[in-house]
């Protein structure tokens, strides 16, 4: 077992140095694939000779030849690895990432090809849920798609109605989660929390009844009055930077593939005093997704 050597850093330079060629990129997943030592799939022998792809491994026992990319996000590519390392480097740690129109100019590939490619990535992007929100938590659903005619507060109509839960620190705001729901009732927010946030935090929310059933979980969970935002002012900036970003880059997103977006928001802004290792993590995620 080998230590393998990790990417890090978000200068474009420095990438385009590492990764010059298709082989550059195949020796990073097999660095990656078989860190913790190699098994064969089949007969789960340890022992290997080189196969015929490059940076493949050929079972001495049974002979299966397994390449970097079979099992991963990566198998079956219809376009070089090379741009995919490239897409996947953009999207990572550009700010506002980059749409598939983007992307397509810059890589001169189909826009729908790389449609499909960034959904991919953006699949990976979603949380373990390994690591819920502690401490002071608060907690709001939103809107995305603007206001609709004949409908107030919580209804929501033919928009896509998101649930956000924002970690808050001294000085500042620590990692968030949201999640398209299908109605604000406390059986989608009790969903929803019981994910993304610790059953230690001290939540706190608006008055909306909702919320209200799960004290009986959450038993740090307190309700406040909104004043229309003023008592939530980092909770509802993330909101107005959400749907910002979303109009800014995507104009549309629908309801089927809103989760994947905020999914890829909160990707990064979850590792925002940690990009140079955003790419590494990434690609670990691409090699080993579920």
């Amino acid at each position: 077992m080998s230590t393998r050597e990790k990417f890090t850093g978000v200068n474009s330079i420095t990438f385009n140095k590492r990764f010059k060629e298709d082989l550059d990129c195949y020796e990073y997943l097999s660095s990656i694939k078989w860190e913790k030592g190699y098994f064969c799939k089949k007969c789960n022998n340890d022992k290997y000779y080189s196969g015929k792809k490059p940076f493949s491994r050929r079972c001495l026992k049974c002979k299966y030849d397994e390449s970097p990319t079979v099992n991963t996000m990566f198998e079956k590519l219809k376009f070089p690895i090379l741009i995919a390392f490239h897409i996947i480097f953009k999207v990572s740690i550009k700010k506002k990432g980059m749409s598939s129109m983007e992307l397509s100019n810059e890589f001169e590939l189909r826009q729908k090809t790389c449609w499909a490619f960034k959904q991919k990535v953006q699949r990976v992007m979603k949380s373990s849920l390994k690591s819920p929100l502690t401490g002071i938590i608060n907690a709001d659903e939103f809107v995305v798609g603007g206001p609709e005619e004949g409908k107030r507060g919580r209804s929501k109509g033919a928009k896509k109605l998101i649930v956000l839960a924002l970690e808050i620190l001294e000085g500042g705001v620590g990692r968030a989660y949201a999640e398209v729901i299908e109605n604000s009732s406390a059986k989608e927010l009790g969903s929803f929390l019981r994910k993304y946030v610790s059953k230690d935090a001290e939540l706190i929310t608006d008055n909306w009844k909702g919320y209200a059933p799960l004290k009986k979980e959450f038993l740090k969970l307190k309700q406040v009055a909104s004043e229309d935002g003023k008592n939530f002012k980092e909770l509802h900036l993330h909101i107005m930077n959400i749907k910002g970003w979303l109009r800014g880059i995507h104009h549309h997103c629908s309801k089927e593939y809103m989760q994947d977006y905020l999914n890829e928001y909160h990707f990064r802004y979850n590792r925002r005093s940690n990009m140079g290792t955003i790419f590494d993590v990434l690609i670990k995620k691409m090699v080993f997704f579920e």
